[in-house]
């Protein structure tokens, strides 16, 4: 459970930064995510997550 909390703490630590040191790119790319179809948005969130597993994986493997 300690691990899966370490987790949403650097996520939410990653995102404050965004929004801290870029905010006006992300109001940008909020602008711009509509436009994008949804099969890619899809298909970029399934990369990302297959991307994180195979992380973890790698990471808790060695």
């Amino acid at each position: 459970m300690s691990d899966f909390l370490t987790g949403i703490a650097f996520f939410l630590i990653i995102e404050g930064l965004v929004y801290a040191l870029a905010p006006s790119a992300l109001k940008r790319m909020a602008e711009y995510l509509p436009q994008i179809p949804e099969n890619q948005l899809r298909t970029f969130g399934l990369v990302a997550v297959a991307l994180g597993v195979l992380m973890v994986w790698f990471i808790r493997g060695v």
